[in-house]
């Protein structure tokens, strides 16, 4: 799921919790994605999707709290 337009880098990493995935916008316009290195490779493709749809969908830009734009998404 390429994003056109879009500058993004994957890290993968241990969180220390059980968090798969999150997302971080930069302050140069591109996007960091940490993928838990806890998780297996099923799990990094389903969360990178995860993560490229909240930056699809702007979801990064704003004041808008994280429960509700999970609950928009269907997490």
């Amino acid at each position: 799921m390429p994003i056109e337009d879009a500058d993004y880098f994957i890290r993968v990493m241990s969180f220390g919790v059980p968090i798969p995935a999150v997302v971080r916008l930069n302050s140069d316009g591109t996007y960091m994605i940490y993928l838990n290195s806890d998780y297996d490779y099923e799990h990094w493709l389903d969360s990178w999707e995860h993560e490229l749809w909240h930056i699809v969908h702007d979801d990064l830009y704003g004041e808008k709290d994280i429960r509700d734009i999970e609950w928009k998404k269907g997490a």
